[in-house]
């Protein structure tokens, strides 16, 4: 009795002590890429960086802001090269920092309140000499307030040692990238199950949308007990059809698809699971190929990738891969439209780019979005997936049907 009595309480403890255990070990991540930060100043002799990125801060701190916007209230997070660390952030977003930010102190400020953030900014500026910022992201209110104190030529570029740090995803970020690649995987299924003649595209976003919802709260659930990360997928759904086609960016409408036309999927807007981005499109069409002379511009874009993939593994240089893209599409007539990938991670943008004069050795841990694409006056194809480069190669992260046969629903 007593021996099944202890049992039930074990089982009922085992799920505290899981959390508990993750917790730690997501406040020791934060605290030890800060203390690599620190490390990485001090040797570059700053003495303090300011970090106004967004994806910067939630990557040092685990803090992020749920507007995603500047929104005329600047959160500043003040590393020091050796010493505390500080977050200035409005104090409408104190409780979401007090629960979220790994950082030694939190300094609040009020709209209209004294001298709102510029009061401990200032102390910052007055105590230290070399200072690094982020010069394309920080918010043009608090650059113009340092450049009253510093001239421009004194600064630090910080942009590059953390572009630098989060090339090379851990294991945790391995995590994420595999897991935002299963929402990806459901999103572009769902997407697919819809298409149609006589379906307005808008019905296809809502369906993707509902999809990597589900799946992301379904894998927030069983992996992370994290109350303030959102598994809402929200982003204007990228697609294109018919005529529209040749628009790259276009997004889900009122128009309705029509039998025999091509259809553009693009999610790398929307794969967006616990902050970690991928890059994921397909191209199909509905019931048939009503102008032949696509399927042949959709086989060399399926060529290009696969061509770059054939190059994709480490030791190579990130142009390597994109010209062995590039030579496919070029050989087979066309221009090719755009460099063959990039490095996503915390952010849609990373280091490094797939495309002629990065040379930027690649190294087990990337996580890199690979394009193959061919665009002509009337059509484009395209199809792109995401992979974390191995020690011997590479990992697909994203999956689905590409052979022409497969792509026409």
């Amino acid at each position: 009795m007593t021996q099944n009595t202890l049992t039930q309480e074990q089982q009922r403890q085992t799920p505290l002590v899981e959390f508990e255990q993750r917790m730690e070990r997501t406040q020791a991540m934060f605290t030890e890429r800060m203390n690599q930060f620190q490390t990485k100043l001090a040797a570059a002799n700053i003495d303090v960086a300011l970090i106004t990125d967004d994806d910067n801060v939630y990557y040092l701190t685990g803090y992020y802001d749920y507007l995603h916007m500047e929104f005329g209230r600047p959160t500043i997070l003040v590393v020091p090269k050796d010493g505390g660390t500080l977050l200035i952030t409005p104090t409408i977003d104190l409780v979401m920092a007090e629960a979220a930010a790994q950082v030694d102190r939190i300094a609040p400020w009020n709209d209209g309140a004294g001298s709102e953030w510029r009061e401990e900014f200032s102390v910052v500026l007055k105590s230290a000499n070399n200072i690094a910022i982020e010069p394309n992201h920080m918010p043009s209110l608090v650059r113009t307030y340092l450049d009253r104190f510093i001239d421009a030529g004194d600064l630090v570029n910080a942009t590059p040692i953390l572009a630098d740090m989060r090339m090379i995803k851990t294991a945790e970020e391995l995590q994420l990238a595999r897991h935002a690649g299963q929402v990806a995987n459901v999103m572009m299924a769902a997407g697919r199950a819809v298409i149609a003649d006589g379906v307005p595209e808008y019905e296809v976003a809502i369906a993707t949308s509902e999809a990597g919802t589900r799946k992301a709260a379904e894998l927030l659930a069983a992996h992370y007990d994290d109350t303030t990360m959102s598994p809402s997928i929200h982003f204007l759904q990228i697609m294109a059809s018919g005529k529209e086609i040749t628009k790259t960016h276009h997004r889900a409408t009122n128009r309705v698809m029509k039998h025999g036309e091509p259809v553009f999927l693009c999610f790398c807007g929307m794969t967006n699971f616990h902050r970690f981005k991928l890059g994921f499109d397909r191209t199909f069409w509905i019931g048939e190929i009503a102008d032949k002379s696509q399927a042949a511009v959709y086989e060399v874009a399926v060529a290009s990738q696969q061509a770059a993939l054939n190059a994709l593994r480490p030791g190579v240089t990130a142009e390597s891969v994109h010209a062995a893209y590039a030579k496919v599409i070029q050989g087979a007539g066309y221009d090719y439209p755009f460099r063959c990938g990039r490095a996503t991670g915390f952010s849609f943008l990373e280091k490094p780019q797939l495309v002629t004069g990065d040379t930027t050795i690649l190294q087990p841990g990337m996580v890199l979005a690979i394009d193959g694409s061919v665009a002509v006056d009337t059509f484009r194809a395209q199809v792109g997936d995401s992979f974390i480069i191995t020690e011997d190669g590479y990992e697909g992260v994203t999956d689905h049907p590409k052979s022409l046969k497969e792509v026409i629903i």
